[in-house]
Protein backbone atom coordinates (compact mmCIF):
# COMPACT_ATOMS: atom_id res chain seq x y z
CA UNK A 1 0.00 0.00 0.00
CA UNK A 2 2.87 2.36 0.93
CA UNK A 3 4.62 1.42 -2.33
CA UNK A 4 1.50 2.21 -4.43
CA UNK A 5 1.07 5.53 -2.55
CA UNK A 6 4.72 6.47 -3.19
CA UNK A 7 4.44 5.70 -6.92
CA UNK A 8 1.29 7.86 -7.18
CA UNK A 9 3.22 10.94 -6.01
CA UNK A 10 4.58 13.44 -8.55
CA UNK A 11 8.23 12.94 -9.58
CA UNK A 12 9.35 16.06 -7.70
CA UNK A 13 7.72 14.81 -4.50
CA UNK A 14 9.37 11.39 -4.93
CA UNK A 15 12.80 13.03 -5.29
CA UNK A 16 12.24 15.12 -2.16
CA UNK A 17 11.12 12.03 -0.25
CA UNK A 18 14.20 10.05 -1.34
CA UNK A 19 16.46 12.98 -0.39
CA UNK A 20 14.76 13.16 3.00
CA UNK A 21 15.40 9.46 3.62
CA UNK A 22 19.09 9.85 2.64
CA UNK A 23 19.45 12.89 4.90
CA UNK A 24 17.79 10.97 7.72
CA UNK A 25 20.13 8.00 7.18
CA UNK A 26 23.18 10.28 7.06
CA UNK A 27 22.00 12.00 10.23
CA UNK A 28 21.52 8.61 11.92
CA UNK A 29 25.02 7.43 10.96
CA UNK A 30 26.55 10.71 12.10
CA UNK A 31 24.62 10.50 15.37
CA UNK A 32 25.77 6.92 15.92
CA UNK A 33 29.43 7.83 15.28
CA UNK A 34 29.12 10.85 17.55
CA UNK A 35 27.49 8.75 20.28
CA UNK A 36 30.23 6.11 20.02
CA UNK A 37 32.92 8.78 20.16
CA UNK A 38 31.26 10.34 23.21
CA UNK A 39 31.03 6.91 24.87
CA UNK A 40 34.72 6.19 24.26
CA UNK A 41 35.61 9.69 25.44
CA UNK A 42 33.57 9.21 28.65
CA UNK A 43 35.28 5.88 29.32
CA UNK A 44 38.74 7.31 28.73
CA UNK A 45 38.16 10.47 30.76
CA UNK A 46 36.46 8.90 33.79
CA UNK A 47 38.48 9.61 36.93
CA UNK A 48 39.10 5.94 37.67
CA UNK A 49 39.86 4.71 34.15
CA UNK A 50 41.53 7.73 32.57
CA UNK A 51 45.10 7.50 33.94
CA UNK A 52 45.27 3.71 33.51
CA UNK A 53 43.76 3.78 30.01
CA UNK A 54 46.20 6.47 28.95
CA UNK A 55 49.09 4.53 30.50
CA UNK A 56 48.01 1.31 28.72
CA UNK A 57 47.85 3.00 25.30
CA UNK A 58 51.17 4.79 25.70
CA UNK A 59 52.88 1.64 27.00
CA UNK A 60 51.59 -0.38 24.03
CA UNK A 61 52.82 2.25 21.57
CA UNK A 62 56.17 2.23 23.35
CA UNK A 63 56.18 -1.56 22.93
CA UNK A 64 55.83 -1.20 19.15
CA UNK A 65 58.62 1.36 19.18
CA UNK A 66 61.08 -1.18 20.60
CA UNK A 67 59.79 -4.07 18.50
CA UNK A 68 60.61 -2.08 15.37
CA UNK A 69 64.14 -1.36 16.62
CA UNK A 70 65.06 -4.90 17.67
CA UNK A 71 63.68 -6.75 14.63
CA UNK A 72 66.77 -5.58 12.75
CA UNK A 73 69.05 -7.09 15.41
CA UNK A 74 67.37 -10.47 14.96
CA UNK A 75 67.70 -10.54 11.16
CA UNK A 76 71.11 -8.86 11.14
CA UNK A 77 73.06 -11.85 9.76
CA UNK A 78 70.47 -12.24 6.95
CA UNK A 79 70.84 -8.56 5.99
CA UNK A 80 74.61 -8.89 6.20
CA UNK A 81 74.56 -11.93 3.89
CA UNK A 82 72.24 -10.35 1.28
CA UNK A 83 74.15 -7.07 1.02
CA UNK A 84 77.64 -8.52 1.68
CA UNK A 85 78.36 -6.19 4.59
CA UNK A 86 81.23 -6.03 7.06
CA UNK A 87 80.61 -6.06 10.83
CA UNK A 88 81.35 -2.33 10.92
CA UNK A 89 78.71 -1.58 8.26
CA UNK A 90 76.09 -3.61 10.11
CA UNK A 91 76.88 -1.82 13.34
CA UNK A 92 76.58 1.51 11.52
CA UNK A 93 72.89 0.81 10.74
CA UNK A 94 72.05 1.05 14.42
CA UNK A 95 74.49 3.87 15.05
CA UNK A 96 72.96 5.95 12.21
CA UNK A 97 69.43 5.25 13.44
CA UNK A 98 70.32 6.45 16.93
CA UNK A 99 72.28 9.39 15.56
CA UNK A 100 69.27 10.83 13.73
CA UNK A 101 67.03 9.87 16.63
CA UNK A 102 69.10 11.87 19.10
CA UNK A 103 69.45 14.84 16.72
CA UNK A 104 65.67 14.99 16.30
CA UNK A 105 65.05 14.90 20.07
CA UNK A 106 66.23 18.47 20.85
CA UNK A 107 63.78 19.79 18.23
CA UNK A 108 60.74 17.85 19.47
CA UNK A 109 61.34 18.52 23.18
CA UNK A 110 60.88 22.32 23.08
CA UNK A 111 57.83 21.89 20.82
CA UNK A 112 56.24 19.61 23.40
CA UNK A 113 56.84 22.16 26.17
CA UNK A 114 54.86 24.73 24.13
CA UNK A 115 52.25 22.81 22.12
CA UNK A 116 50.00 19.74 22.41
CA UNK A 117 52.01 16.71 23.47
CA UNK A 118 49.24 14.38 22.33
CA UNK A 119 49.18 15.61 18.73
CA UNK A 120 52.97 15.39 18.40
CA UNK A 121 52.86 11.79 19.68
CA UNK A 122 50.08 10.85 17.23
CA UNK A 123 51.77 12.40 14.18
CA UNK A 124 55.11 10.84 15.11
CA UNK A 125 53.58 7.35 15.47
CA UNK A 126 51.91 7.57 12.05
CA UNK A 127 55.17 8.79 10.50
CA UNK A 128 57.37 6.00 11.87
CA UNK A 129 54.77 3.28 11.14
CA UNK A 130 54.53 4.42 7.51
CA UNK A 131 58.31 4.39 7.18
CA UNK A 132 58.49 0.87 8.60
CA UNK A 133 56.31 -0.32 5.73
CA UNK A 134 58.86 1.07 3.26
CA UNK A 135 61.07 -1.90 4.09
CA UNK A 136 59.23 -3.63 1.21
CA UNK A 137 61.08 -1.47 -1.29
CA UNK A 138 64.55 -1.50 0.26
CA UNK A 139 66.86 -3.48 -1.98
CA UNK A 140 70.25 -1.92 -1.24
CA UNK A 141 72.24 -1.18 1.89
CA UNK A 142 71.88 2.58 1.38
CA UNK A 143 68.09 2.39 0.98
CA UNK A 144 67.89 0.44 4.23
CA UNK A 145 70.15 2.97 5.92
CA UNK A 146 67.94 5.91 4.85
CA UNK A 147 64.75 4.12 5.96
CA UNK A 148 66.25 3.23 9.31
CA UNK A 149 67.49 6.76 10.03
CA UNK A 150 64.11 8.33 9.19
CA UNK A 151 62.36 5.88 11.51
CA UNK A 152 64.64 7.22 14.23
CA UNK A 153 63.35 10.74 13.60
CA UNK A 154 59.74 9.55 13.99
CA UNK A 155 60.40 7.58 17.14
CA UNK A 156 62.17 10.53 18.79
CA UNK A 157 58.83 12.37 18.95
CA UNK A 158 57.39 9.63 21.15
CA UNK A 159 60.31 8.79 23.44
CA UNK A 160 60.96 12.46 24.22
CA UNK A 161 57.38 13.39 25.04
CA UNK A 162 55.57 10.32 26.37
CA UNK A 163 57.41 10.21 29.75
CA UNK A 164 56.23 13.77 30.54
CA UNK A 165 52.66 12.70 29.70
CA UNK A 166 52.94 9.65 31.98
CA UNK A 167 54.49 11.69 34.81
CA UNK A 168 51.40 13.94 34.87
CA UNK A 169 48.98 11.01 35.21
CA UNK A 170 49.97 9.82 38.72
CA UNK A 171 51.35 11.27 42.01
CA UNK A 172 55.11 11.62 42.53
CA UNK A 173 55.43 8.85 45.11
CA UNK A 174 54.05 6.33 42.55
CA UNK A 175 56.33 7.32 39.67
CA UNK A 176 58.86 4.53 40.12
CA UNK A 177 56.19 1.85 39.84
CA UNK A 178 54.33 3.64 37.04
CA UNK A 179 57.50 4.06 35.00
CA UNK A 180 58.20 0.41 35.77
CA UNK A 181 55.02 -0.42 33.85
CA UNK A 182 55.66 2.07 31.04
CA UNK A 183 59.23 0.88 30.49
CA UNK A 184 58.18 -2.76 30.39
CA UNK A 185 58.01 -1.92 26.70
CA UNK A 186 61.80 -1.89 26.45
CA UNK A 187 62.49 -5.53 27.41
CA UNK A 188 59.18 -6.92 26.15
CA UNK A 189 59.35 -5.00 22.86
CA UNK A 190 63.02 -5.84 22.37
CA UNK A 191 62.38 -9.52 23.08
CA UNK A 192 59.30 -9.55 20.86
CA UNK A 193 61.42 -8.09 18.06
CA UNK A 194 64.04 -10.81 18.54
CA UNK A 195 61.38 -13.52 18.60
CA UNK A 196 59.48 -12.06 15.64
CA UNK A 197 62.59 -11.62 13.52
CA UNK A 198 64.20 -14.86 14.66
CA UNK A 199 61.10 -16.92 13.87
CA UNK A 200 59.88 -15.30 10.65
CA UNK A 201 63.13 -13.98 9.19
CA UNK A 202 64.76 -17.30 8.22
CA UNK A 203 61.54 -18.72 6.71
CA UNK A 204 59.74 -15.64 5.28
CA UNK A 205 62.68 -13.35 4.51
CA UNK A 206 64.14 -10.59 6.67
CA UNK A 207 61.70 -7.93 5.36
CA UNK A 208 58.51 -9.74 6.43
CA UNK A 209 58.75 -9.14 10.24
CA UNK A 210 58.81 -5.37 9.64
CA UNK A 211 55.32 -5.53 8.09
CA UNK A 212 53.94 -7.19 11.22
CA UNK A 213 55.50 -4.48 13.39
CA UNK A 214 54.11 -1.55 11.35
CA UNK A 215 50.31 -1.90 11.15
CA UNK A 216 49.38 -1.68 14.88
CA UNK A 217 51.10 1.70 15.09
CA UNK A 218 48.41 3.34 12.94
CA UNK A 219 45.60 1.96 15.13
CA UNK A 220 47.21 3.03 18.40
CA UNK A 221 47.88 6.53 17.06
CA UNK A 222 44.16 6.94 16.32
CA UNK A 223 43.20 5.56 19.75
CA UNK A 224 45.41 8.13 21.51
CA UNK A 225 43.38 10.90 19.87
CA UNK A 226 40.60 10.08 22.36
CA UNK A 227 42.92 10.54 25.36
CA UNK A 228 42.76 14.02 26.92
CA UNK A 229 46.08 15.64 27.77
CA UNK A 230 46.71 16.02 31.53
CA UNK A 231 47.69 19.42 33.01
CA UNK A 232 51.45 19.86 33.12
CA UNK A 233 52.94 19.23 36.55
CA UNK A 234 49.59 18.62 38.22
CA UNK A 235 51.15 16.24 40.79
CA UNK A 236 54.53 17.96 41.23
CA UNK A 237 55.32 18.99 44.82
CA UNK A 238 58.78 20.47 44.31
CA UNK A 239 59.02 24.17 43.52
CA UNK A 240 60.57 25.19 40.22
CA UNK A 241 63.84 26.79 41.25
CA UNK A 242 66.08 28.36 38.56
CA UNK A 243 68.03 25.10 38.35
CA UNK A 244 64.87 23.01 37.96
CA UNK A 245 62.73 25.36 35.91
CA UNK A 246 64.93 27.15 33.37
CA UNK A 247 67.12 26.03 30.50
CA UNK A 248 70.00 28.16 31.76
CA UNK A 249 69.69 26.56 35.18
CA UNK A 250 69.71 23.09 33.63
CA UNK A 251 73.42 23.53 32.92
CA UNK A 252 74.00 23.74 36.71
CA UNK A 253 71.51 21.00 37.66
CA UNK A 254 73.80 18.32 39.10
CA UNK A 255 70.95 15.87 39.73
CA UNK A 256 70.12 15.98 36.02
CA UNK A 257 73.74 15.54 34.89
CA UNK A 258 74.38 12.61 37.23
CA UNK A 259 71.39 10.76 35.77
CA UNK A 260 72.33 11.66 32.20
CA UNK A 261 75.97 10.56 32.41
CA UNK A 262 75.08 7.41 34.34
CA UNK A 263 72.52 6.58 31.66
CA UNK A 264 75.08 7.22 28.92
CA UNK A 265 77.52 4.66 30.27
CA UNK A 266 74.76 2.12 30.93
CA UNK A 267 73.29 2.66 27.47
CA UNK A 268 76.70 2.12 25.89
CA UNK A 269 76.76 -1.31 27.50
CA UNK A 270 73.13 -2.23 26.81
CA UNK A 271 73.16 -0.98 23.22
CA UNK A 272 76.24 -2.95 22.25
CA UNK A 273 75.03 -6.14 23.94
CA UNK A 274 71.60 -5.94 22.27
CA UNK A 275 73.08 -5.55 18.81
CA UNK A 276 75.79 -8.20 19.04
CA UNK A 277 74.62 -10.88 21.50
CA UNK A 278 72.62 -13.06 19.03
CA UNK A 279 75.51 -12.85 16.57
CA UNK A 280 77.95 -13.71 19.39
CA UNK A 281 75.95 -16.79 20.37
CA UNK A 282 75.60 -18.00 16.78
CA UNK A 283 79.18 -17.34 15.61
CA UNK A 284 81.26 -17.85 18.75
CA UNK A 285 79.23 -20.32 20.82
CA UNK A 286 77.85 -22.54 18.05
CA UNK A 287 74.10 -21.83 18.33
CA UNK A 288 71.91 -21.56 15.25
CA UNK A 289 70.70 -18.05 14.49
CA UNK A 290 67.11 -19.02 15.32
CA UNK A 291 68.01 -20.63 18.66
CA UNK A 292 70.32 -17.72 19.56
CA UNK A 293 67.49 -15.23 19.00
CA UNK A 294 65.00 -17.39 20.91
CA UNK A 295 67.34 -17.84 23.90
CA UNK A 296 68.37 -14.21 24.11
CA UNK A 297 64.82 -13.01 23.43
CA UNK A 298 63.44 -15.18 26.24
CA UNK A 299 66.13 -13.93 28.64
CA UNK A 300 65.45 -10.30 27.81
CA UNK A 301 61.67 -10.53 28.12
CA UNK A 302 61.62 -12.45 31.43
CA UNK A 303 64.46 -10.45 32.97
CA UNK A 304 63.11 -7.20 31.59
CA UNK A 305 59.63 -7.63 33.04
CA UNK A 306 60.97 -8.56 36.48
CA UNK A 307 63.73 -5.93 36.43
CA UNK A 308 61.50 -3.06 35.32
CA UNK A 309 58.84 -3.76 37.95
CA UNK A 310 61.28 -4.58 40.76
CA UNK A 311 63.52 -1.60 39.99
CA UNK A 312 60.64 0.88 40.11
CA UNK A 313 59.18 -0.72 43.24
CA UNK A 314 62.55 -0.70 45.05
CA UNK A 315 63.10 2.95 44.20
CA UNK A 316 59.67 3.93 45.59
CA UNK A 317 60.12 1.67 48.62
CA UNK A 318 63.48 3.13 49.60
CA UNK A 319 62.49 6.74 48.87
CA UNK A 320 61.28 7.51 52.45
CA UNK A 321 64.67 6.31 53.77
CA UNK A 322 66.98 7.96 51.20
CA UNK A 323 66.26 10.76 48.77
CA UNK A 324 68.72 9.23 46.28
CA UNK A 325 66.98 5.84 46.22
CA UNK A 326 66.52 5.78 42.44
CA UNK A 327 70.23 6.50 41.92
CA UNK A 328 71.20 3.91 44.55
CA UNK A 329 69.19 1.03 43.04
CA UNK A 330 70.66 1.71 39.60
CA UNK A 331 74.25 2.14 40.81
CA UNK A 332 74.17 -1.04 42.90
CA UNK A 333 72.74 -3.16 40.09
CA UNK A 334 75.33 -1.89 37.61
CA UNK A 335 78.17 -2.59 40.02
CA UNK A 336 76.97 -6.12 40.78
CA UNK A 337 76.52 -6.78 37.09
CA UNK A 338 80.20 -6.34 36.20
CA UNK A 339 81.59 -9.66 37.55
CA UNK A 340 78.51 -11.56 36.40
CA UNK A 341 78.88 -10.16 32.87
CA UNK A 342 82.52 -11.25 32.79
CA UNK A 343 81.48 -14.81 33.61
CA UNK A 344 78.69 -14.68 30.99
CA UNK A 345 80.94 -13.56 28.16
CA UNK A 346 84.23 -15.28 28.82
CA UNK A 347 83.24 -18.67 30.34
CA UNK A 348 81.71 -21.50 28.32
CA UNK A 349 79.71 -24.50 29.45
CA UNK A 350 76.49 -24.80 31.46
CA UNK A 351 77.21 -21.64 33.49
CA UNK A 352 77.13 -19.35 30.43
CA UNK A 353 73.37 -19.00 29.80
CA UNK A 354 72.41 -18.57 33.51
CA UNK A 355 75.17 -15.95 33.83
CA UNK A 356 73.83 -14.07 30.79
CA UNK A 357 70.37 -14.14 32.38
CA UNK A 358 71.58 -12.75 35.73
CA UNK A 359 73.77 -10.12 34.06
CA UNK A 360 70.88 -8.98 31.85
CA UNK A 361 68.62 -8.66 34.92
CA UNK A 362 71.16 -6.47 36.73
CA UNK A 363 71.68 -4.36 33.61
CA UNK A 364 67.96 -3.83 33.00
CA UNK A 365 66.88 -3.11 36.58
CA UNK A 366 68.02 0.52 36.36
CA UNK A 367 65.58 1.55 33.59
CA UNK A 368 62.58 2.73 35.60
CA UNK A 369 64.56 4.16 38.58
CA UNK A 370 66.79 6.28 36.33
CA UNK A 371 63.90 7.61 34.25
CA UNK A 372 62.01 8.46 37.45
CA UNK A 373 65.10 10.27 38.77
CA UNK A 374 65.33 12.19 35.48
CA UNK A 375 61.70 13.36 35.61
CA UNK A 376 62.03 14.38 39.28
CA UNK A 377 65.24 16.31 38.62
CA UNK A 378 63.50 19.04 36.56
CA UNK A 379 60.31 21.10 36.63
CA UNK A 380 57.29 20.34 34.46
CA UNK A 381 57.63 23.35 32.15
CA UNK A 382 61.04 22.32 30.81
CA UNK A 383 60.65 18.57 31.32
CA UNK A 384 60.29 17.58 27.66
CA UNK A 385 63.26 19.78 26.72
CA UNK A 386 65.35 18.29 29.55
CA UNK A 387 64.47 14.76 28.41
CA UNK A 388 65.43 15.75 24.86
CA UNK A 389 68.84 16.98 26.06
CA UNK A 390 69.21 13.79 28.11
CA UNK A 391 68.39 11.63 25.07
CA UNK A 392 70.84 13.52 22.87
CA UNK A 393 73.72 13.15 25.33
CA UNK A 394 73.23 9.58 26.50
CA UNK A 395 72.82 8.31 22.94
CA UNK A 396 75.77 10.40 21.71
CA UNK A 397 77.99 8.85 24.37
CA UNK A 398 76.15 5.53 24.62
CA UNK A 399 74.53 3.29 22.04
CA UNK A 400 75.39 5.44 19.00
CA UNK A 401 79.11 4.62 19.14
CA UNK A 402 78.98 1.25 20.93
CA UNK A 403 77.70 -1.03 18.09
CA UNK A 404 80.18 0.45 15.62
CA UNK A 405 83.07 0.34 18.09
CA UNK A 406 82.28 -3.26 18.96
CA UNK A 407 82.10 -4.11 15.26
CA UNK A 408 85.46 -2.39 14.75
CA UNK A 409 87.10 -4.43 17.53
CA UNK A 410 85.43 -7.61 16.24
CA UNK A 411 86.84 -7.05 12.73
CA UNK A 412 90.38 -6.57 14.08
CA UNK A 413 90.47 -8.89 17.09
CA UNK A 414 87.44 -11.05 17.85
CA UNK A 415 83.77 -10.64 18.73
CA UNK A 416 84.49 -11.93 22.24
CA UNK A 417 87.17 -9.28 22.74
CA UNK A 418 84.66 -6.61 21.66
CA UNK A 419 82.48 -7.40 24.69
CA UNK A 420 85.14 -5.96 27.01
CA UNK A 421 83.79 -2.51 26.09
CA UNK A 422 80.27 -2.91 27.60
CA UNK A 423 81.75 -4.43 30.78
CA UNK A 424 83.92 -1.33 31.31
CA UNK A 425 80.90 0.91 30.65
CA UNK A 426 78.87 -0.81 33.39
CA UNK A 427 81.58 -0.06 35.95
CA UNK A 428 81.70 3.60 34.88
CA UNK A 429 77.90 3.92 35.14
CA UNK A 430 77.91 2.49 38.66
CA UNK A 431 80.57 4.94 39.85
CA UNK A 432 78.79 7.98 38.37
CA UNK A 433 75.42 7.07 39.91
CA UNK A 434 76.85 6.38 43.37
CA UNK A 435 78.41 9.85 43.26
CA UNK A 436 75.15 11.39 41.98
CA UNK A 437 73.03 10.18 44.92
CA UNK A 438 73.89 13.29 46.96
CA UNK A 439 72.28 15.61 44.38
CA UNK A 440 68.84 13.93 44.26
CA UNK A 441 65.90 16.26 45.10
CA UNK A 442 63.81 15.50 48.19
CA UNK A 443 60.45 14.35 46.79
CA UNK A 444 57.32 14.54 49.00
CA UNK A 445 55.74 11.30 50.19
CA UNK A 446 52.07 10.40 49.61
CA UNK A 447 51.30 13.89 48.40
CA UNK A 448 51.72 15.34 51.92
CA UNK A 449 53.71 18.36 50.79
CA UNK A 450 51.88 21.37 49.45
CA UNK A 451 52.17 21.56 45.74
CA UNK A 452 54.80 24.02 44.61
CA UNK A 453 53.91 26.86 42.34
CA UNK A 454 54.61 25.91 38.71
CA UNK A 455 56.52 28.84 37.27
Amino acid sequence: MVSRWFKSLPQSSQRKHRKGRKDCFAFSVASAVKSLSCYIHRQVTSKKLYPWTALALLTTLNLLNYIDRSVLFAVQPLVQSEFHLSNTQVGYLTSAFLGFYMIAAPFTGPLADRYSRKMIIVLGAIFWSALTLLTAVTHTYWELLVRHTLVGVGEATFVTIAPTFVADLFPEHMRGRIFGIFYLAIPVGTAAGYLLGGKLGPSMGWRFPFYIAAFPGFLLALAILFVPEPPRGQFDTLKETPERGTLRGLVRNRAFWAVTLGMAAGTFSLGGIQVWMPTFLSRTRGYTLESANLIFGAIVVVDGILASLIGGWLGDRLLPRMKGSYYFVSALSMGLGVPVMIVALFFQGPIMIPAIAVAAFLLLINTSPLNTALVNAVGSHIRATAIAVNIFIFHLLGDVPSPTLMGYVADRRSLQAAFILPVIAMAVSSAVLFYGMRFAPAVAQNGDMAKGHAG
